[in-house]
């Protein structure tokens, strides 16, 4: 029988070229890779050749184990065996049938495995030969904190490791593997990998207890951290071990994408976290708790999350009016977790901000008689109360949640509202001229509310309005190179939202108006806050202070270029174009060249 190259349709891997046959000794053998492995093929099933450990053809001089036909890590088969000097040759092949219904099935001899099947692109072996980049790039399809651009420039890394470590401890309502997989990535960010490793440790252990009916859904955003920390770390192996875990369950549960799986509960998890960065993710988190309502709309945790997210966005979105749009998704919430006091004092607040205050009393009321030293709780039921002018009562509720978190921003914050509060009403009742034990009262709260809005800032770098209030708390005690510092720091805050920038500005031109006469600074300033956010709860009052500053400077200088913009300006805002082009055109005359002038005319002119 003539010599036949083997084809690859009888060897069942794919498809290499080969070394050619005259570079070995035998006809139509061939040398292809597979794996890191050589390996050769044979044209004839009784034909056996192997390379001795040296990788040269010929007989053993010694009994040794020889290499062998076939990829790694695969078992014996029929077609290429492993041989031991002396052992018998394999069985013969079957002969090839033409038709397996007329015939039967083919079997296989005894003692032989299945042929090893071409590798999945997702398998150890072949992820073990990924680089670097390309593991990077499989590694960005995860579903995971690293994948959901948190950016550490957006908060104060130090501010949210407390603040999950307080609520690891005492929110006993919220998932603890959200908070694990939370804390895991703010680790990284901070350079602490170990500690991440161990965080993810504490999740995978949690998952296991409970949430074993899901244990590798569960799993997946965990997995996905993995990954990426290895990565980080150099530990290349372990990321790929990771990826492919996720992998595996990707195609177990036949989603479309390699190394992501479409399902509810990574929604969630990826909106708590986004909710977490601050302001500027409230939106996007907004988007994927609905997103996982859509699956499971009845859901109690994805209510919860949704509804608070919908109350934040109320509360840092206010242009010119309370917004309610969370009171619906609070009372689902509510409904679906009615054991859960935290959910239940966000609808307090909200019933209050929609003038049921009295309803949202009774929840108040209720919840404070179920816990004794919940400081997420306790921190809710002292604003509602502070929002009530019951100062005293806050104070105490907020005093016994610092005892237990005493590090926590909010509460000093918080306190510091309540002793400004204090401080104005006095102010009020003695038409701001305060005396005798009058004036040491003001004096003493104006102290304290500097020491916990300085507290706050301290503990948060990032709470815009922390600064202003301790700026604004500062000018109040006269210590106004104390409250330009603060401002200038509150000014140079980057990655801060439109709405606190607006804030504080209009703060700081308020400053340099009246405590420091700086008119040209405080007109500057309220114009930049207008141009940040135009439409604000604070637009009105914008609106006016500029009116009248500047309405005044021309009073006594009638070419004061810059209140004759500021004006044009004020007027095109509102609406009134004829009145703005007037002032405009004022303004035009005397500095004919401002660029932004002549802008604002020729928009001015062509809408008139």
């Amino acid at each position: 029988m003539p010599l036949r190259p083997l084809s690859p349709a009888t060897t069942g891997v794919g498809t290499f070229p080969l070394i050619p046959s005259s570079k070995f000794p035998f006809p139509g053998a061939g040398l292809r890779l597979v794996g890191v492995r050589f390996a050769l093929e044979f044209p004839f099933p009784h034909s056996s050749l192997a390379f001795n450990k040296d990788k040269r053809p010929g007989t053993s001089p010694a009994p040794q184990t020889w290499w062998v036909a076939r990829p790694a890590h695969q078992p014996r088969c029929a077609h290429a065996q492993a041989l031991q000097p002396g052992a018998p040759a394999p069985p013969p092949r079957q002969p090839p049938l033409l038709s397996s219904a007329a015939s039967g099935p083919r079997r296989k001899p005894e003692g032989t495995a299945d042929c090893p099947k071409p590798e999945d692109p997702r398998s150890p072996a072949t992820m073990s030969e990924i680089p670097k980049d390309s593991l990077k790039a499989i590694l960005l399809e995860l579903e995971c904190h690293f994948t959901w651009n948190l950016l550490k420039e957006d908060i104060d890394l130090f501010e949210v490791e407390d603040t999950i470590g307080q609520q690891l401890e005492f929110l006993t309502t919220k998932s603890r593997l959200t908070l694990y997989n939370l804390l895991a990535y703010v680790k990284h960010l901070k350079g602490q990998n170990k500690d991440a490793l161990e965080c993810l440790e504490q999740a995978e252990e949690i998952i296991q207890r409970e949430h074993s009916d899901k244990e590798e859904v569960r799993s997946l955003v965990t997995w996905g951290n993995y990954a990426w920390v290895y990565y980080h770390m150099d530990q290349l192996q372990e990321a790929q071990k990771y990826a492919d875990k996720v992998g595996d369950v990707c195609k177990k549960m036949s989603s479309p994408f390699n190394y992501k799986l479409e399902c509810p509960e990574i929604d969630c998890e990826k909106g708590w976290a986004l909710l977490k960065f601050g302001g500027k993710y409230y939106q996007k988190a907004k988007a994927a708790f609905e997103k996982a309502l859509e699956v499971e709309p009845d859901n109690p945790e994805f209510n919860i999350g949704y509804a608070i997210t919908v109350y934040r966005l109320d509360d840092s979105d206010r242009e010119g009016s309370v917004k309610s749009f969370s009171l619906g998704p609070l009372r689902k919430a509510v409904t679906l977790n009615p054991d859960n006091t935290y959910i239940k004092v966000f609808l307090a607040l909200k019933l209050q901000d929609v003038h049921a205050e009295a309803e949202g009393e009774k929840y108040i009321e209720e919840i404070l008689d179920q816990i004794s030293s919940e400081p997420y709780v306790l921190r809710y039921a002292a604003k509602f109360y502070r929002r009530k002018n019951s100062w005293d009562k806050a104070l105490e509720l907020l005093k016994k949640a610092l005892e237990v978190t005493p590090t926590s921003s909010f509460l000093h914050h918080q306190m510091g509202l309540c002793y400004r509060a204090q401080m104005i009403q006095i102010k009020k009742a003695t038409r701001n001229r305060p005396k005798g034990k009058d004036k040491l009262k003001v004096d003493g709260l104006i102290a304290s509310a500097i020491f916990h809005f300085k507290a706050a800032v301290e503990r948060d770098s990032m709470f815009a309005f922390a600064y202003t209030d301790l700026a604004n708390m500062y000018a109040e005690g006269g210590q106004y190179s104390n409250a330009e510092d603060i401002f200038q720091k509150a000014l140079r805050l980057e990655n801060i939202t439109d709405d606190h920038k607006h804030q504080i500005h209009y703060h700081y031109g308020r400053f340099q108006e009246f405590h420091c006469k700086s008119e040209n600074t405080a007109i500057h300033h309220y114009l930049e806050a207008l141009k940040v956010k135009d439409r604000s709860s604070l637009r009105t009052k914008l609106t006016s202070a500029l009116k009248k500053l500047a309405t005044k400077r021309l009073s006594h200088n009638a070419s004061d270029v810059q209140s004759l913009s500021a004006l044009g300006f004020v007027y095109k805002l509102e609406g009134e174009k004829r009145q703005a082009a007037e002032y405009y055109e004022k303004a035009q005359k005397i500095d004919p060249e401002n660029a932004e002038f002549l802008s604002a005319l020729c928009e001015l002119r062509l809408s008139i």
